[in-house]
């Protein structure tokens, strides 16, 4: 083969390799859900609780930046595995007008409901622009609520044996986890959900040992193989995604996020978590 043929081959080989790879990483891979399965042990489970499911959703980000039917049918394929429990860890919209109330209500629609519980938070992105337009973040919860979601702002709530304890999202404007955790109680069995991990670094827990359930890093959407994901909305960059040992009695799990802020993934699928409670 002559050298021109070479570097003609060459250059269209790297060509046709780059448009698929581009092609994969904006109509498949964003699309392609996974259901994660992880084991969660929780001191003070109840006998009851042993073997339940619980369901972690998070940021859907319902909006015009993506075909929110795949949302639609994410929850469809959802709810067929019949979770006892479900968590959402907030950002249920991509906020650009009252258009995406519309959205979400039709989206809502097909919520996916846990047979003994169904919880939610808020994210950042559900305050609206500049995470402050407090009424956006009013709307949206009018409507978790709405649809059978019972949204927990820096309280807690106890539902057959498992407490489960809800930050309001850090970059917004209500964050006020010492409401909630100046009554934290190790003697119960406790779940905590915050949107944003970088929550984890400040000093807030009062002693709290378990674990977190957070969102908000999508991780990253786009991760080069065997590297890090270059981009991450996060100061503690190692808050990127999956179980996260915190080596201070609190496991970390930051889930990857069904939906996406662009829609555009690679080596980062879309995600729902599914946890089987046991005793710790």
């Amino acid at each position: 083969m002559s050298r021109r043929k070479f570097i003609k081959r060459t250059f269209f080989g790297t060509l046709g390799i780059g448009l698929l790879t581009g092609l994969y990483t904006w109509q498949i891979e964003p699309f392609w859900l996974e259901f994660v399965k992880k084991k969660m042990p929780i001191s003070n489970l109840p006998d009851n609780l042993v073997g339940k499911t619980l369901m972690q959703i998070s940021d859907i980000h319902v909006g015009n930046r993506f075909d929110y039917g795949y949302i639609i049918d994410s929850f469809k394929k959802a709810q067929k595995l019949n979770p006892d429990f479900v968590v959402y860890t907030g950002d249920y919209i991509s906020y650009e007008s009252e258009e995406q109330f519309k959205q979400l209500e039709e989206v809502l629609k097909h919520t996916v409901k846990g047979k003994i519980g169904t919880v939610g938070i808020l994210g950042n992105h559900d305050y609206g622009k500049n995470w402050a337009e407090q009424e956006i973040a009013n709307k949206i919860s009018s409507q978790l609520t709405s649809a059978g979601i019972q949204v927990l702002k820096n309280t807690q709530t106890e539902i057959e044996g498992l407490n489960i304890i809800g930050f309001d999202d850090y970059w917004a404007l209500n964050f006020a986890p010492e409401k909630v955790m100046n009554t934290y109680d190790d003697s119960k069995a406790n779940l905590l959900l915050c949107h944003n991990p970088d929550v984890c670094d400040l000093d807030v827990w009062n002693g709290y040992k378990g674990w977190i359930l957070s969102g908000h890093t999508h991780g990253g959407q786009c991760k080069p193989p065997f590297l890090k994901a270059p981009m991450l909305p996060v100061k503690n960059k190692k808050y990127s995604q999956g179980e996260i040992d915190l080596e201070d009695g609190r496991t970390l799990y930051v889930n990857r996020a069904v939906g996406h802020l662009w829609q555009v993934r690679f080596n980062v699928r879309p995600e729902i978590t599914i946890f089987k409670l046991d005793k710790a």
